[in-house]
């Protein structure tokens, strides 16, 4: 970590999206370092990896979760439960310095008072991505989604509710942080195949966390 990286930090600005949602850009990017320890510390406990679709198709991204409850896919289907299905414990609770970023973004955005009970632990590698979906197995709609950037740079989409709406093309980088609730909250969405990109502090590698309120 040198000065020169923490200099090159832009100052955060907000970027409507759509009604409910927004990018609040460069939000998280001072914290960047914390953040990846503390991914290094739940990722520690929980291994990432690479979870299999109702359909039997193996997702590219790796994923680890924290929380009351962790979002699983295998061929019983999508859903939410509390223990880690590797080693049937409980998933680990969300450290404060997660809870404290995604409270004070979704704040910034809009939702006060947001206490997610769910966070995903995304990591990309070149080649990776995610296809468009709905965030639809929470039981309460009303809470937004926080999602967190983290590393290398990557082209999200923002579609609509339906799957063949044309999405919105939004690049971010280290430090965005997208929010989206209300009438956006059943927005499609996802991310285009992460490039061979360098980041000084993770290399090509891109890390998401995104929070949830499931139960």
């Amino acid at each position: 970590m040198t000065s020169d990286l923490f200099d090159a930090i832009e100052q955060p600005w907000t970027e409507p999206l759509e009604d409910g949602a927004v990018v609040l850009r460069r939000f998280a990017a001072d914290q960047g370092q914390r953040l990846l320890d503390t991914i290094g510390r739940v990722t520690g406990q929980v291994p990432l990896r690479q979870m299999k679709t109702p359909g039997g198709h193996t997702m590219s991204a790796a994923m680890a979760c924290c929380g009351t409850w962790g979002w699983v896919t295998d061929r019983k289907g999508y859903r939410y439960q509390r223990t880690d299905p590797l080693t049937d414990l409980p998933w680990p609770e969300i450290p404060p310095e997660f809870l404290n970023l995604a409270a004070s973004a979704a704040a910034q955005a809009g939702y006060p008072d947001f206490e997610p009970d769910a966070c995903l632990i995304n990591r990309y590698l070149p080649g990776a991505k995610m296809g468009l979906h709905q965030d639809r197995d929470e039981a309460d709609f009303s809470q937004p989604i926080v999602s967190v950037s983290l590393g290398a740079p990557i082209v999200f989409q923002f579609g609509g509710n339906r799957r063949s709406d044309r999405p919105q093309k939004v690049p971010l980088e280290h430090g965005d942080v997208v929010v989206w609730g209300g009438t956006s909250r059943l927005r499609y969405h996802g991310v285009l195949t992460l490039k061979s990109v360098e980041h000084p502090l993770t290399g090509a590698c891109r890390y998401n966390l995104t929070f949830r309120k499931a139960g």
